[in-house]
């Protein structure tokens, strides 16, 4: 099954929105941290407003050429019990890999 972008924007919009968020507090255009990361001001401009999907990898440029950690574009950690237990816990069946 192919997920259009369309059913991904509500992930690529945040990272997107972080990674302009970062760009702007570095006081950097677009051309510049084209510049420092490799990757065209337009697929820039296209990974920032989430209207394209980004490889890992290029995320890691991104972040590298902004000196912040890959983590930075991903929200804050996790709410404490928000996320833990076993799988039943969170309403997975996991009783066959046991």
């Amino acid at each position: 099954m192919v997920m259009s972008l369309e059913g991904n924007r509500d992930v690529l919009a945040p990272v997107g929105a972080a990674i302009r968020s970062q760009r702007v507090a570095s006081s950097l255009t677009l051309q510049e941290l084209a510049r420092l990361s490799g990757i065209s001001a337009g697929a820039l401009s296209l990974i920032e407003t989430g209207k394209r999907d980004v490889r890992l990898s290029t995320l890691a440029k991104i972040a590298r050429s902004l000196n912040v950690e890959l983590s930075a574009f991903f929200g804050g950690p996790p709410e404490p019990g928000g996320d833990q237990g076993t799988g039943m816990d969170r309403g997975y069946d996991l009783s066959e890999f046991e």
